[in-house]
């Protein structure tokens, strides 16, 4: 097993981390309102990041496979924050497709596969997650 992120903390509640295959770098920092600056994503952004990145893999998997062109597809995403415990309550993905004549069983198979990625299934049950689909 090999790692995957190696993490530095740059003091400031700010850290590094390195994707070790890509050699990408993301930086994280605390929110405003848990003493931190803000200035990068949180880490729970980041937690609700990887929601809405999963389902959008997924949806393009779903959509190559069957010859579905969802191209140009953007997410809002929101995070609803629990205060006591704090943590996430709610992840709410908003999904824009491209205005296209979409058949109404492509739809279907695309929304069908959305809950099925795997940080979706990761993701503890409290954490309520809301699917909004626009076509």
């Amino acid at each position: 097993m090999s790692v995957t992120v190696k993490t530095k903390y740059l003091g400031e509640l700010r850290t590094e981390n390195q994707h070790l295959q890509s050699g990408e770098v993301i930086i994280t920092d605390a929110p405003v309102d848990n003493r931190g600056k803000g200035e990068a994503f949180s880490p729970t952004d980041l937690l609700a990041t990887a929601l809405g990145d999963c389902i959008m893999t997924i949806m393009g998997i779903k959509a190559m496979d069957n010859n579905i062109d969802i191209k140009g597809t953007e997410l809002n995403i929101t995070k609803i924050m629990n205060d006591s415990p704090r943590r996430v309550k709610e992840i709410i993905v908003e999904v824009n497709f491209p205005k296209k004549a979409y058949a109404d069983k492509d739809k279907l198979l695309i929304e069908r596969v959305a809950s099925s990625c795997p940080v979706a299934l990761s993701l503890h049950p409290d954490v309520k997650q809301s699917f909004i689909f626009n076509w």
